[in-house]
């Protein structure tokens, strides 16, 4: 079936079309029994799988249970009302990256990079910065016209101001892995607000945050100016640099961009 042919109101496939048949995990905080598992069958009736199968459970130690189940769900999604955030500007080869920043810049840009707070997962971070890259594509550090400096892991927030203002950073990029009680969420907002307080109104870096759990469209909550999701490419951060920072000289915004970030 054509895309331009699919339905607005749809229900998952697993066997045959519109059987909804799903597969959800989830822990419980009881000891593993028939008990539990009867507790896991009603959790999975509450959430609309019905009926459901109990096909795995397994003691996460004397308290807790690790559950998979596998239903049928009742509920519908309707395609019309799905907003999708759709990529702004053009995907860049390295090649046209350098130029860009070369011929309209007249410097290099600079990038700070680092996972805040007690985060240490820095795959992510490294994924982007590192010259070794993502998916086939050497990261950041092989732009020639870029300047990277990875901070690392576990960085306090007044570090990388401090930093970020030292190196006179163009962009000021952060990865966020630890997603426990929102601690994502907190690290983020509470770095935008310490640029923000750090700086002058109208040259405060571009904030640029990564991390699987983010949602889309939300950076503006979060007060900073790009969130880029899993499987982003260091291909795409570049060019989206490239078009935040160093716009065409026919852009009306060049001027503005440019002075925010002028050397001193």
């Amino acid at each position: 079936m054509s895309a331009s042919k699919q339905p607005d109101i749809i229900r998952p496939y697993g066997d045959t079309t519109g059987d909804g048949m799903v597969q959800v995990s989830f822990t419980l905080p009881v000891a593993h029994d028939k008990r539990a598992e009867g507790a896991a069958l009603q959790l999975a009736a509450k959430m609309g799988l019905e009926p459901a199968l109990l096909v795995h459970a397994k003691a996460m130690g004397p308290d807790f249970t690790f559950f998979v189940v596998y239903g049928s769900a009742k509920h519908l999604v309707d395609l019309r009302d799905v907003t999708v955030v759709e990529r702004e500007f053009p995907l860049l080869s390295p090649t046209e990256v350098n130029k860009a920043i070369k011929s309209r810049l007249r410097r290099k840009l600079v990038v700070v990079g680092a996972c805040i707070g007690t985060d240490a997962h820095t795959v992510g971070i490294d994924a982007i910065l590192n010259i070794k890259g993502f998916a086939g594509e050497k990261g950041l550090e092989y732009y020639r016209e870029v300047k990277v400096v990875n901070l690392g892991a576990q960085v306090l927030v007044p570090e990388l101001v401090e930093r970020a203002r030292e190196e006179k950073a163009d962009a000021v990029m952060v990865s966020q892995v630890v997603t426990q009680r929102d601690a994502h969420i907190h690290n983020t907002t509470t770095m935008s607000a310490a640029f923000r307080e750090a700086y002058p109104a109208g040259q405060v870096p571009l904030l640029v945050v990564g991390g699987p759990r983010f949602e889309e469209g939300s950076a503006p909550r979060l007060g900073v100016d790009r969130i880029f999701g899993r499987g982003t490419t260091p291909g795409e951060v570049a060019s989206y640099l490239v078009h935040a920072l160093a716009p065409p000289r026919d852009s009306a915004s060049r001027d503005a961009a440019s002075s925010t970030k002028e050397k001193s």
